[in-house]
C-alpha cells in the first residue's frame, strides 16, 4: 500500500461465521480499518477483534454515523440487496456475500446502484480466489465442450449448524444459497449460455416451513449442447455418502476433485478444498487402449477458509486503490443467481424454466 494511502473504513454487518472471517480479515490488512461491527446479538469475535464493541442499531443509521469508505454485507439473504443499494447510495464500496439477492431484478438493482454511483462491487465467490479451482477451471476449459457438468455440496447438519440451516431456509433454499458458486464455476469453464432450467426439491424436516425444502436438484441446459446438475441437501437426515462431487466431462476427456477419506460434509473448509485433481484423457492408442494413464495432481498447501476471506479482501482493497473494472465479476453474479432462482420457480411449479 502506498504510503500516502489512509486505510479504509470498514463497517461490516453480520458477524456469523463468514461475517466474523470478514471482519478478521479486515483486522489484518493494513489497506483496512474497522469503522464498526454490526449484528443484532452479541458474539465471540476472533483474534484481534475480541476488543470491539459489536453495535445493535440499524445498518443505515450506522452508516450515517460512520461514513465508512467501505461496506461489509454478510446478513441473512433476504437484507442483501437493501443493505448494499443503501450502502452504495451513501458513497460506499460494497463487498457483499452470496447470494447477492433473492430476486434477479434486486440482483440487477444492485448493480444498477453500483455503476450509477461510481462505486465498486464485490460479491463473495470465495472459489474464485481459490488457486485449486483457479486451476480446475483452467483444465475443464483447455478440454472443450460440450460439457457434462455433475456438482454437489451436501451437508449433515445439526445442532447450531442446523439452526444455521434453518434460519437460512426461512428466504433462500440449499440449491441457490449454495449453488450460485458451482453456477458460477459452470459458467467460467463454458462461454455457452444457459437457455433452459429443471429443478426438482423434497421437504424433509417438520422443522422448515411447509414451502421450503431441504434437498434440491437442478438441471441447466447451454446453448452448445452441455448439461449440467447441482444437488444440495441440508439436514440431521443428509447422507454423507457421496456428498462432495464436482465432475467435469468432454469429449476429450474429464477432470474431477478427488475427496480424501473420512472428510466431513459439516467441516467449513471441505467446502473448498480440493486435495486432489484427477485429470483423465480419453485419448487411445492403435490396441484401442488409453494412451496415458490419468494424471493426479496433488492441491496439497492449499489455502483454508480464513486465508481465501482474506483473499477476497485483498480483491477487493486492488479493485479499488487501481480501479479494476468489474462488470464482468458483477454480470457473472446476476446470470449465475438467475439460474439458481430458475430452479428454485421449477421446484415449485414443476415446470422446466426458459430463460
Amino acid at each position: 500500500m502506498n504510503q500516502k494511502e489512509k486505510p479504509l473504513r470498514v463497517v461490516v454487518a453480520g458477524l456469523g461465521n463468514m461475517g466474523r472471517s470478514h471482519a478478521l480479515a479486515y483486522y489484518e490488512n493494513p489497506g483496512f480499518e474497522i469503522a464498526a461491527l454490526v449484528n443484532r446479538s452479541d458474539v465471540p469475535l476472533p483474534g484481534g477483534l475480541a476488543g470491539h464493541e459489536i453495535r445493535k442499531e440499524a445498518f443505515a443509521d450506522v452508516i450515517r454515523a460512520t461514513k465508512p469508505d467501505v461496506a461489509a454485507i454478510a446478513t441473512y439473504s433476504d437484507s442483501h440487496a437493501d443493505y448494499a443499494v443503501a450502502a452504495l447510495e451513501a458513497g460506499c464500496h460494497v463487498f457483499v456475500e452470496k447470494p447477492l439477492a433473492t430476486t434477479v431484478a434486486d440482483a440487477r438493482r444492485v448493480v444498477d446502484a453500483a455503476k450509477a454511483n461510481g462505486r465498486k462491487l464485490v460479491i463473495g465467490y470465495i472459489l474464485r480466489h481459490h488457486p485449486s479451482w483457479m486451476r480446475l477451471i483452467a483444465e475443464a476449459r483447455k478440454l472443450g465442450g460440450p460439457y457434462v457438468f455433475r456438482m454437489n455440496l451436501n451437508q449433515q447438519s445439526s445442532g447450531k449448524t442446523w439452526e444455521t440451516h434453518r434460519q437460512l431456509m426461512q428466504t433462500t433454499s440449499p440449491i441457490v444459497d449454495c449453488g450460485v458458486h458451482y453456477l458460477d464455476v459452470m459458467l467460467q469453464i463454458t462461454d455457452a449460455k444457459p437457455v433452459e432450467v429443471r429443478g426438482m426439491g423434497v421437504r424433509l424436516s417438520d422443522e422448515i416451513a411447509p414451502d421450503m425444502y431441504n434437498y434440491g436438484h437442478l438441471q441447466v441446459l447451454f446453448d452448445d449442447g452441455s448439461v449440467g446438475w447441482y444437488e444440495a441437501g441440508w439436514g440431521p437426515m443428509i447422507s454423507e455418502t457421496a456428498f462432495f462431487v464436482k465432475d467435469v466431462m468432454s469429449p476429450k476427456g474429464c477432470v474431477s476433485i478427488v475427496m480424501a477419506e473420512g472428510v466431513k460434509s459439516d467441516d467449513i473448509d471441505t467446502h473448498t478444498k480440493t486435495s486432489t485433481i484427477r485429470l483423465h484423457s480419453a485419448a487411445t492408442g492403435p490396441d484401442g487402449r488409453f494412451a496415458k494413464p490419468d494424471e493426479l495432481l496433488s492441491m496439497a498447501g492449499e489455502p483454508g477458509h480464513q486465508e481465501l476471506c482474506d483473499a477476497e479482501q485483498a480483491f477487493l482493497l486492488k479493485a479499488i486503490r487501481e480501479d479494476i473494472d468489474l462488470t464482468r465479476h458483477m454480470d457473472d453474479a446476476v446470470k449465475s443467481l438467475a439460474v439458481c432462482l430458475a430452479a428454485d420457480e421449477s421446484v415449485r411449479t414443476g415446470k422446466a424454466v426458459k430463460l
